[in-house]
C-alpha cells in the first residue's frame, strides 16, 4: 500500500508498515476509516476510565495510544524506534515525556495557565515529542481533551469544528501554529484552540 500523507504528517517506515494488522487495506481512505473505528473503541474505553483523576502517567499515555490504535497496528502503545521528520530523538522519548508530565502536573497544581493556554502548551509539547510511529496529532488532541475534562473540569477543545485530516485550510493554520509554538510563540495555537 502506498500512502499519500497530508502536509505535516509523519510517514511510516517499511518496518512500521509491517505492523498493519489488515493486509487488505490498499488506500489512505481505507486506513483512515479503520483507524477511526478503532479510535471510537478507544473513546469507549476512555469513558470508563473517568473515575480516575490522574491521567498524567507514562503508563496511562501508552495504554491510551494502544486503545486508540491497537486494533490496527501491532506497535500501538509502544514508543517509536526510528527517527521521523518531526519529534525528539527516539532514544529520549521517555525522558521528554516525563518532563512534559511533570510540567503539566505543576501547571495544573499551580493554576499556571487558563484552559486555552494549557491546551495549546500541552498539546504542542506532546506533538513535538512525537512518541509513536503514527497517530500523534489525533492522540495528542484526545489526551489534551481528557485532561481538560477530567482534571481541569472544563470543556474540551472543539477540534471537530476544524477538520485536520486533509490538506485544507484548517490543517494549514494548525501546522503553522504548531511551527510557531516550536519557536515558543503560542499565540496562534492558543487562538486555534479557542472555541
Amino acid at each position: 500500500m502506498e500512502i499519500v500523507y497530508p502536509d505535516g504528517a509523519t510517514p511510516l517506515d517499511p518496518d512500521e508498515m509491517e505492523g498493519l494488522k489488515f493486509a487488505h487495506i490498499e488506500t489512505r481512505g481505507e486506513l483512515d476509516q479503520l483507524e477511526q473505528q478503532n479510535i471510537q473503541e478507544g473513546f469507549n474505553w476512555l469513558a470508563r476510565q473517568r473515575k480516575y483523576n490522574d491521567f498524567l502517567t507514562e503508563a496511562f499515555l501508552l495504554e491510551l495510544h494502544k486503545r486508540l490504535f491497537g486494533l490496527v497496528w501491532t506497535w500501538a502503545g509502544r514508543f517509536r524506534q526510528s527517527e521521523k521528520n518531526i519529534g525528539v530523538d527516539y532514544l529520549v522519548i521517555g525522558i521528554e515525556l516525563r518532563n512534559l508530565l511533570d510540567d503539566a502536573r505543576f501547571w495544573l497544581e499551580n493554576e499556571t495557565y487558563g484552559r486555552e493556554e494549557f491546551a495549546a502548551r500541552f498539546h504542542h509539547r506532546l506533538v513535538k515529542i512525537h512518541p509513536f510511529p503514527n497517530g500523534n496529532g489525533r492522540y495528542a488532541r484526545i489526551m489534551t481533551d481528557e485532561i481538560l475534562k477530567s482534571m481541569l473540569h472544563v470543556e474540551p477543545i472543539n477540534w471537530a469544528a476544524k477538520p485536520l485530516g486533509t490538506d485544507g485550510e484548517h490543517r494549514q493554520v494548525y501546522i503553522h501554529a504548531l511551527r510557531a509554538a516550536d519557536a515558543n510563540d503560542y499565540s496562534a495555537l492558543i487562538a486555534f484552540v479557542s472555541n
